[in-house]
C-alpha cells in the first residue's frame, strides 16, 4: 500500500493493519522454515509493508 493511504487512514485502522501484517509475517516464516512457502518474494513484500505502516504511525507519533 501507498504511504499517501496510509496517511489517510485513522490510527485504529493503522493498528489494525500492524497486527495483521505481523501475523501475516509470522505466518509466512513458519511456512518458509517447514519449506512450504512456494513464493518467498512475499515474505519479502509482507515485511516492506508492515515498515511503511510502522513509519507512518512513527511520524504521526513524533509530530504530536
Amino acid at each position: 500500500m501507498k504511504p499517501e493511504k496510509l496517511r489517510q487512514l485513522t490510527p485504529e485502522e493503522l493498528e489494525a493493519r500492524v497486527r495483521d501484517l505481523r501475523n501475516q509475517v509470522f505466518n509466512l516464516r513458519i511456512k518458509h522454515s517447514t519449506g512450504q512457502l512456494e513464493n518467498a518474494a512475499g515474505l519479502r513484500v509482507t515485511r516492506r509493508d508492515l515498515a511503511r505502516v510502522l513509519t507512518v504511525q512513527n511520524e504521526r507519533s513524533r509530530a504530536e
